[in-house]
C-alpha cells in the first residue's frame, strides 16, 4: 500500500512538473528565436538550445528545439562569412568551427526527423532542403582539417577529415556517392591517415586506409604509416605484408626495404633477404646500400666467395667506406675455418693473410667498432702466429 502511494505522488508529481516544463521550454524557444530574428546574441540562442537537449531527455526527440539549434549556428555561419567576404576581422579557426558544427547539428535533426511517429509514420520534413544548404560549404570541412595540419593542431584537423568522410554514411546525404563523385574523399583519408599517423594512433591510422590508397601519389606514404601502426599494434605477420606490398610498389624506396631486411635477417630468412637485395639491385644497378644489403645476405647463406665479390665491388666503388671490409674479411675467416688445420695448411695461411688485409683497414677506417674487429683479429693473430699483434688484441679484449 505504501509503495503504491508512492507512486501515485510520484505520478502526480510528473503531471505538475509536465507542463511547467513545457511553459519553461516554450519561453525558452520564443526567446532563442527572438535572438535569432534580431541576429543578435545568437550564442544566447544556442546556449538555450544547448541547455534545453542537455537537462531533459525527452527534449532530444523534439525537433523544433533541434531546428532552433540549426538555425541559431547558421545564422552566427552567415554572419561569419559575411565578415571574410568583406575582409572583415574574423577568427578563421573560429570559422571553420561552426562549419563543422553545422553538419554535426543538422545530421542530429536529421535522426531525429527520420523517428516514426505513434502511428509508425515516418515523415521526413527536413532533409532535402538542409542537405542543399549544407552541400556548398562541404569543402570548408576540407579545409578546415587543411587549415589545422598547417597549425599542427592534428586532433582538431582530425575532426574535420572525419566529418568530410563521414557524410558518405549519413542518411542526410542519401543520393550523393561521395566515395566516386568526390576526388577529395581520397585526399582527406590521407590527411586522417597522417593525422593518425602523427598522433601514435594506430586505430586511426588504419581507419581509412583502404580509400587513402586510392591517392597514388601518396601512396608510399600511406603503406609507411600503415606498417607503423601494425608495428605498434605488434601485429608481426601484418607488418611484414604492408611492408612486403610497400617494397614491390615501391622498390627503391629506402624505408621499406631497410625494414624488410631486418625483419628477414632477424627471422634469419636469409634466402628472403638476398631475394629483396636483388629485387631492389633491378630497379637501381648502383645503389651501395642494396649491394651491401646483397653481400651480408649471401655471407648469412654462407656463399663466402659471392659475398667477397660483392664487398670487392663496393670497395672499388668506394674505397673508404667500412663495411664492406669487414663482410669480406669475415667470409675468409669463415672459409679458412672450413679448411683442415694439416692437409690444408697452407691455403689456411694464404686465407687467414687475405682476411687480415680486410680486417686491419676495417679497423683503420672505423676504430671505434672493437666489438667487431678485436674478435676478428685475435683469430687471424692467432692462426698466424703473430705473437706481437695478438698480444695487443688479447689485452685490449681483456680491458673492455
Amino acid at each position: 500500500m505504501q509503495q503504491q502511494h508512492h507512486h501515485v505522488v510520484a505520478l502526480l508529481l510528473l503531471l505538475l512538473i509536465t507542463p511547467c516544463l513545457a511553459g519553461a521550454q516554450k519561453k525558452e524557444l520564443s526567446q532563442a528565436q527572438a535572438y535569432i530574428k534580431s541576429g543578435k546574441d545568437l550564442d544566447k540562442a544556442e546556449k538555450l538550445m544547448t541547455d534545453l537537449l542537455s537537462k531533459n531527455a525527452e527534449n532530444r526527440a523534439n525537433k523544433k528545439i533541434h531546428l532552433t539549434l540549426c538555425e541559431a549556428v547558421g545564422k552566427q555561419y552567415e554572419q561569419a562569412n559575411e565578415r571574410l567576404y568583406l575582409k572583415q576581422k574574423q577568427d578563421t579557426a573560429a570559422f571553420f568551427a561552426l562549419v563543422r558544427k553545422m553538419f554535426l547539428l543538422f545530421e542530429t535533426l536529421d535522426s531525429v526527423d527520420m523517428q516514426p511517429d505513434k502511428n509508425g509514420r515516418v515523415n521526413i520534413e527536413y532533409r532535402a532542403y538542409h542537405a542543399a544548404r549544407l552541400m556548398p560549404l562541404r569543402s570548408n570541412l576540407y579545409n578546415g582539417g587543411i587549415y589545422f595540419v598547417r597549425h599542427n593542431d592534428l586532433r582538431q584537423a582530425l575532426g574535420y577529415f572525419e566529418t568530410y568522410i563521414d557524410c558518405q554514411r549519413q542518411p542526410l546525404f542519401t543520393g550523393n556517392d561521395f566515395l566516386h563523385s568526390d576526388p577529395r574523399m581520397v585526399e582527406a583519408a590521407y590527411w586522417s591517415t597522417y593525422c593518425g599517423y602523427r598522433l601514435s594512433d594506430p586505430v586511426i591510422t588504419l581507419r581509412h586506409r583502404t580509400l587513402a590508397l586510392r591517392d597514388s601519389a601518396k601512396a608510399p606514404y600511406t603503406l609507411m604509416y600503415v606498417a607503423e601502426a601494425r608495428r605498434w599494434l605488434s601485429d608481426n605477420e601484418l607488418y611484414l605484408a604492408t611492408l612486403e606490398t610497400g617494397f614491390s610498389r615501391f622498390p627503391t624506396s629506402l624505408y621499406f626495404f631497410t625494414r624488410l631486411m631486418d625483419e628477414y635477417n632477424s627471422r634469419q630468412r636469409y634466402d628472403k633477404a638476398l631475394e629483396i637485395a636483388d629485387t631492389a639491385l633491378a630497379a637501381d644497378s648502383t645503389s651501395m646500400l642494396f649491394l651491401y644489403a646483397k653481400s651480408t645476405a649471401l655471407l648469412s647463406l654462407q656463399r663466402y666467395e659471392e659475398s667477397i665479390a660483392i664487398s670487392d665491388r663496393l670497395i672499388s666503388l668506394c674505397d673508404t667506406l667500412a663495411a664492406p671490409y669487414m663482410n669480406a674479411g669475415t667470409a675468409y675467416i669463415n672459409i679458412a675455418m672450413n679448411l683442415h688445420p694439416r692437409k690444408d695448411k697452407k691455403r689456411m695461411r694464404s686465407t687467414y693473410q687475405k682476411a687480415r688485409t680486410y680486417v686491419e683497414r676495417y679497423r683503420q677506417l672505423a676504430p671505434d667498432d672493437k666489438q667487431k674487429w678485436a674478435p676478428a683479429l685475435y683469430r687471424i693473430y692467432l692462426n698466424l702466429n703473430m705473437g706481437r699483434q695478438f698480444d695487443e688484441i688479447d689485452r685490449l679484449l681483456n680491458n673492455q
